[in-house]
């Protein structure tokens, strides 16, 4: 049941669809601009780098709240309690990618997963933000860092998961890691047509001309 309480509150969480709303508001419809895709990167590339900002800020937000929603809920139980914020967690994602009153077509999830690792664990954040500014910089493919940081996240999660980091007991570990590696899986099956483009070399790169 709690998982279950998990994944419905955070999938009510995610459907705040930030990119959505904030162009709504200033006269653009952003599904109908740039990749029609309503996350922070496609609204960068449309309305600018303050756009791409709070839109990414409202996005990981949504997800640090639900997380935060599921530690208040089910903090007495400390074995379990993270294995809930990955729930949590995933149900925001589920829920900005897939918007029930968009014909379930929303983002893509990175800003989410990068709230996630915000309330998960300040080490995994740093490490992952390290990576990904290294990359896009070197790159300017927003979408290699994005896998190459929930790629890091299973990664981490399994390692440190196992190091006992986040309190699990035994029996809960296999189910963290696969909640996890859904998160993951998610974020690869919306970027799909990305990696496409980069197995091509016609990625789109951030900062070139529309």
């Amino acid at each position: 049941m709690e998982r279950i309480i998990c994944l419905a509150l955070g999938y009510c969480f995610g459907l705040f669809q930030t990119g959505y709303l904030y162009s709504k508001k200033h006269h653009v419809d952003i599904k109908k601009e740039g990749s029609g895709n309503s996350g922070s990167t496609n609204v960068l590339r449309v309305m600018g780098v303050k756009a791409g900002i709070i839109v990414f800020l409202g996005d990981s937000g949504k997800t640090i709240l639900a997380c935060l929603a599921a530690r208040l809920l089910f903090g007495g139980q400390p074995d379990m309690v993270n294995l809930y914020v990955l729930y949590a967690a995933l149900g925001a994602i589920l829920g900005h990618n897939y918007p029930f009153y968009m014909q379930f077509n929303g983002g893509k999830g990175i800003a989410c997963t990068a709230g996630l690792l915000v309330s998960m664990d300040w080490r995994l954040t740093l490490v992952c933000l390290v990576v990904f500014v290294a990359i896009v910089a070197a790159t300017r493919y927003v979408s290699l860092g994005s896998l190459v940081v929930v790629s890091i996240f299973v990664v981490w999660m399994v390692v440190f998961g196992q190091m006992g980091a986040y309190g699990l007991g035994e029996s809960a570990r296999p189910e963290f890691y696969g909640v996890a590696g859904a998160i993951a899986v998610l974020a690869f099956v919306r970027h799909r047509a990305n990696l496409k483009r980069l197995l091509h070399g016609t990625e789109n790169k951030i900062g070139a001309k529309k």
